[in-house]
């Protein structure tokens, strides 16, 4: 069942975290990422629509690797439960698809609580200073309505943070496949 992202308080400062990449097994924390602003999404392998618009999440990680911005994906979904989101499938996809960001894994869900995550896919972008200035989506594709997978809204925020300017506060949230909590784990 598809759900959309919660409107967020613009800003507020990014929660801290310290996660391995299931690729490397590194723990990579949130005080290692200094480059500049900060993009957090929460993703998986399952959901219709992450699979979607995973090639157009690599792309937007290969444009921008050589810009002062961190790129970050986590997923928090229950691996339990949903095997396709344990660690080492998530490693799997990410070499398939090509990720060029790290992608790493929430095993209590307590980031995602942290952020307030509900939905993949779910996007988090952060000023130089940390502080939220777009929680939407990336753009108006979806599965089955033949609009392509470009990620104009994403980008443009980032464009605009990236140029020190003020993104603007109407937003359209993302749209996605709820984040599968753990038993006695949901935030709601």
């Amino acid at each position: 069942m598809a759900v959309s992202s919660q409107k967020a308080e613009l800003g507020v400062l990014a929660p801290s975290f310290a996660l391995p990449d299931v690729r490397t097994g590194q723990t990579i924390s949130s005080d290692d990422l200094t480059t500049g602003p900060l993009l957090v999404m929460f993703i998986c392998n399952h959901c219709p629509y992450v699979k979607h618009v995973r090639q157009g999440l690599a792309e937007l990680g290969r444009d921008y690797t050589d810009a002062p911005i961190d790129i970050v994906a986590i997923s928090s979904n229950d691996a339990d439960a949903y095997p396709d989101d344990s660690p080492d499938e998530l490693a799997r996809v990410a070499d398939e698809v090509g990720y060029p960001f790290p992608l790493l894994y929430d095993e209590t869900q307590e980031v995602a609580r942290a952020f307030g995550a509900v939905c993949t896919p779910d996007f988090f972008l952060f000023d130089r200073d940390r502080r939220l200035v777009y929680r939407g989506q990336m753009d108006d594709s979806r599965p089955g309505n033949a609009i392509p997978v470009t990620g104009s809204d994403l980008r443009a925020a980032i464009d605009t943070v990236l140029a020190g300017e003020k993104v603007p506060e109407l937003q359209k949230p993302t749209i996605g496949c709820s984040i599968k909590w753990k038993p006695g784990n949901e935030p709601y």
